[in-house]
């Protein structure tokens, strides 16, 4: 699926679709800037048991501190941010009491194509990133 809004053109790849052919991927968003190009990869898991969740949290989770070194906590509970905060994981409710696994990594050009994106449409490229991490109730607490 594709969707354009302003300057960013958001390409969709759902689960079983080249891309997300992980059996722990639900989505794949891939975010391309008209004109920084590729600016943001946005990986979703599908909805984790329990008893699923500390095992496939680790091995993301090590693998970002084996290339980037240890995160510091992200401003929403739950959110790990790796350098410049660039690169974040998160943990977020799913139905029926399981949660889902967010990874989201940003190109060093994705602030000058959210200005971009505030410019064309009166918001920052950012504020479906903030909709994604906070659901439609808002902020987790």
């Amino acid at each position: 699926m594709v969707d354009r809004e302003g300057n960013i053109t958001a390409l969709f790849y759902f689960r079983d679709q080249p891309l997300t052919s992980d059996a722990d991927t639900q989505e794949i968003v891939l975010e391309v800037c008209k004109d920084e190009g590729l600016q943001q990869v946005i990986w979703i898991s599908r909805p984790l048991s329990a008893a699923e969740l500390p095992s496939r949290y680790e091995v993301i989770y090590q693998e970002g501190v084996r290339r980037y070194g240890h995160p510091r906590d992200g401003t929403r509970p739950q959110t790990v941010l790796w350098p410049a905060g660039r690169t974040l994981l998160a943990i977020r409710k799913a139905a029926a009491g399981q949660q889902r696994l967010i990874m989201i990594a940003s190109g060093e050009q994705y602030e000058r194509c959210s200005n971009g994106h505030e410019a064309a449409t009166g918001h920052r490229a950012a504020v479906h990133i903030y909709e994604l991490l906070d659901g439609p109730e808002g902020p987790q607490k």
